[in-house]
């Protein structure tokens, strides 16, 4: 498949980009073309221009900035996402990815009377999210009731792409874990990107 991995942590040496490397490692030794975004490294800008936001409901919007970066989503078979969740939410550099690029023309249309969206990532077969948390696992599960996820699946995923088969792997404790626990997740994505067709 043609894989896109998002990566999304301002730091190169960070755990997200460790993982991350587990992911593309994973991908490619099973066959499949990986393209590797880099938020932070390329200095995407999470912001929406005031061009592209009067756009949105006019035709066509306006991805003249986001070019690249939507002919890459469009392409992709499978979706990787490796980010840090930060107060239970995306790093802005990925929530204005999701708002820049996952746009009208792109990732869905407008229905004309503003119904449903219609979905436009039909070639997205396969999803995964990798992320990290501070927070033990209950927070995020029972307290929050897993928010990241749910968007992720349901508003994302579920409206512009719903054929794909999304999963998620949580890191829970990022920042207290022991070498022999950090290497024992990057096994798990190692072994659930090796099952990927």
């Amino acid at each position: 498949m043609k894989c896109l991995v998002v990566i999304a942590h301002p730091v190169a040496d960070s755990l997200c980009h460790a993982l991350a490397q587990s992911a593309i490692q994973a991908l490619r030794e099973s066959g499949h073309d990986v393209e590797v975004e880099d938020l932070c490294q390329a200095g995407f800008s999470p912001s929406l221009s005031v061009s592209e936001r009067r756009s949105y409901y006019l035709h066509p919007f306006d991805m003249s900035a986001v070019h690249p970066q939507a002919e890459r989503l469009l392409a992709a078979e499978a979706l990787v996402l490796v980010f840090p969740t930060w107060w239970f939410g995306f790093p802005a550099v990925l929530k204005g990815w999701f708002d820049r690029v996952w746009a009208p023309g792109i990732a869905y249309d407008h229905a004309s009377d503003l119904g449903p969206i219609k979905p436009r990532l039909h070639k997205l077969r396969r999803g995964l999210a990798i992320t990290s948390l501070g927070s033990p696992w209950w927070v995020d599960r029972l307290l929050m009731r897993q928010p990241v996820k749910r968007v992720l699946k349901t508003a994302l995923l579920g409206t512009c792409a719903p054929a794909c088969r999304f999963e998620m792997l949580s890191l829970y404790k990022a920042e207290r874990l022991s070498g022999e626990e950090v290497e024992a997740f990057r096994s798990r994505i190692r072994k659930r990107l090796a099952n990927w067709y």
